[in-house]
């Protein structure tokens, strides 16, 4: 394993999905994973400390874990399976270890939250720098590079609808 750290986040404008890209830590390999909208804000929200009124999920996890008592020692983002990525939150409780099998995307968030290392197979980096990872995506828009402000508005001006529908 390898110790990764989260370079970008942005829109890849080719596929109009969210785009987190992993860095080896003190290197130049990537890791590109592609996640959803909600995972996306919630990361870059995160890494411009955006307080919103009420919890979001991962906000929720982690008042759970450390109110309980549990630490998250470390996300690994162990492996790629059909272009679906899998990732493991280790938590320790009394003592006791714990695996947990989580999306990549909610790992990281989580991660992000409580000051814990992330990690990514040795096999799943890539030698591809940022600035060539960014532009394989096409026009990839960094969504981490908007202002505190900007963020703000553009979290404001969501509606439901932007989520997508859901047919019950």
């Amino acid at each position: 394993m390898v110790e990764v750290v989260v370079s970008r986040l942005g829109l890849d404008s080719n596929t109009q999905s969210y785009v987190v890209i992993l860095q080896e830590k003190d290197g130049a390999r990537v890791l590109p994973i592609w996640i959803g909208e909600a995972e996306a804000q919630s990361i870059v929200m995160h890494m411009h400390n955006v307080k919103r009124p009420r919890p979001l999920t991962h906000d929720l996890v982690k008042s759970l874990l450390v109110g309980l008592g549990g630490t998250v020692r470390r996300v690994e983002i162990t492996r790629v399976e059909k272009n679906t990525y899998y990732a493991e939150l280790h938590l320790t409780h009394d003592g006791q270890t714990l695996q947990v099998d989580a999306r990549p995307s909610d790992s990281i968030a989580i991660a992000l939250r409580v000051d814990a290392p992330i990690y990514a197979a040795e096999e799943l980096l890539s030698d591809v720098e940022v600035e060539e990872a960014s532009e394989s995506f096409g026009d990839l828009k960094n969504a981490a590079e908007l202002s505190a402000e900007q963020l703000k508005e553009y979290l404001e001006k969501l509606r439901p609808e932007d989520f997508g529908k859901f047919n019950l």
